[in-house]
């Protein structure tokens, strides 16, 4: 048991540390702010406070995790070794950055409270981010600031090493698949492709309406259709897969079939009997609980069991509200964390954790798990092929693997198909989890 001293306790103190200590590192924690407890106690032991006691081991401590509410907060980026920093302290200290301060800074999210320019879709840019701009985005930084916390304490108390021994934390790989168009021909009625042969008419893409037809009458299978060969992978690699179903009322960026189709309900139940499957709340119901919930209930309605998991649609996510409305409707987990423009840890972190609200200052029952890898990423902002971004995704991959993190990427139905202009792309997908799993 560590046990560590401060001057206040705070739930953003007891939050975050526990986060490093409990969740990355696997050491049980306690605090207090009484002196003579501290004096006390026989392990393993560190102050966090402004001074030291004596000659205990001590981490000099920022404001932030003391302070309540979100102000302006001036940080400087420095290199602590061989890993960028802030909130440099002091040089008496065990580590001369506060390392906690900073963490909670990134994975409060505390910047997206601030005041920034959003993107075309409303949602805070990868690009106005402190960890973009400053190069250690593709980085788990809070992670690896953990491990390296962790060797400082270790040498400087090496008959405490065994706290650190962590079993249970071991490298994982979770592969996240958005269904936000089900088919690319079935079930769409007469209407929808009647418009969708007309529109390759007039852009002379006739092997477009070839293929349309063959799949109407059945000649061909639906390329979007790729959930057998999805399901048969996540056997194969024994890697968990979560499907996130879109069930919205079509809308200029909601586009799939709708709801009450019973092929769609008949697809949904199937994949369900083998895999996770999550809600993908539609493009309107960022801040809009009342969407949210309808299209919930549909999906419970459809599998006939409680749906826990979430995925924003768009990836769009206004915080707080966004992740106070799911933990309203009983959501536990949400696979959001993560940028559509830019590959990296938004949060700073490859550990699942739970949301801080710091408009009211405490830690939520919702757990947040980041994901790292998106492929419209790749494909359609970043304009990288296949080969060079099976290639970066290996490299986030590692980085990963280096803190026994967990590794989560996010794929669509029609990507995996590998056909159009995913072309390549079922490869990255099936070479990913071949690597990884």
């Amino acid at each position: 048991m560590l046990l560590v001293y401060t001057h206040k306790i705070t739930p953003r103190l007891t939050y975050i540390f526990k986060h490093i200590f409990t969740r990355i590192l696997g050491v049980k924690i306690t605090f207090t702010s009484k002196i003579e407890d501290f004096v006390a106690h026989e392990g393993m032991k560190i102050s966090y406070t402004k001074q030291a006691l004596g000659n205990e081991i001590f981490i000099k401590s920022n404001e932030l995790l003391f302070s309540q509410g979100i102000d302006f907060v001036d940080i400087t980026i420095s290199q602590w070794d061989d890993l960028p920093c802030f909130f440099y302290t002091s040089a008496n200290s065990l580590i001369k950055y506060d390392v906690f301060a900073a963490s909670f800074y990134l994975m409060s999210r505390y910047e997206e409270y601030l005041p920034h320019v959003k993107d075309e879709y409303d949602r805070f840019p990868a690009e106005e981010s402190l960890a973009f701009q400053n190069g250690f985005l593709d980085t788990p930084i809070i992670d690896h600031w953990a491990y390296k916390l962790r060797d400082a304490l270790i040498k400087e108390n090496v008959n405490e090493a065994h706290l650190f021994d962590n079993p249970d934390r071991t490298f994982q790989l979770i592969s996240t698949i958005d269904v936000d168009q089900a088919f690319c021909y079935k079930h769409k009625g007469l209407i929808r492709n009647l418009g969708g042969v007309l529109k390759d008419l007039f852009q002379f893409k006739f092997s477009e309406i070839l293929l349309r037809f063959m799949v109407i009458f059945k000649f061909r299978k639906d390329p979007f259709d790729t959930y057998s060969r999805l399901l048969y992978l996540q056997k194969k690699f024994q890697v968990p897969t979560i499907f996130f179903f879109l069930l919205s009322e079509y809308t200029t960026h909601d586009k799939n079939i709708p709801s009450r189709n019973m092929n769609y309900k008949l697809l949904i139940k199937n994949v369900a009997d083998y895999a996770k499957v999550g809600i993908h709340p539609s493009y309107f119901s960022m801040i809009d609980e009342l969407k949210m919930q309808k299209e919930k209930e549909k999906l419970e309605n459809i599998v006939n069991f409680p749906i826990e998991k979430s995925r924003q649609h768009y990836l769009r996510l206004a915080l707080p509200e966004t992740y106070q409305n799911l933990v309203d409707l009983e959501i536990k987990e949400d696979y959001s964390m993560g940028y559509a423009s830019q590959y990296g840890f938004r949060a700073g972190t490859c550990t699942p954790f739970y949301f801080y609200d710091l408009d009211f200052e405490i830690q939520t029952p919702l757990k947040v798990f980041p994901f790292a890898a998106m492929d419209g990423t790749f494909k359609d902002y970043l304009n990288y092929t296949p080969k060079k971004s099976y290639d970066t995704i290996l490299n986030l991959a590692k980085k990963v693997q280096e803190v026994d993190g967990t590794f989560i990427t996010l794929f669509h139905n029609d990507s995996v198909s590998g056909n159009g202009r995913w072309r390549g792309w079922r490869k990255v997908y099936e070479n990913l989890l071949k690597e990884l799993a």
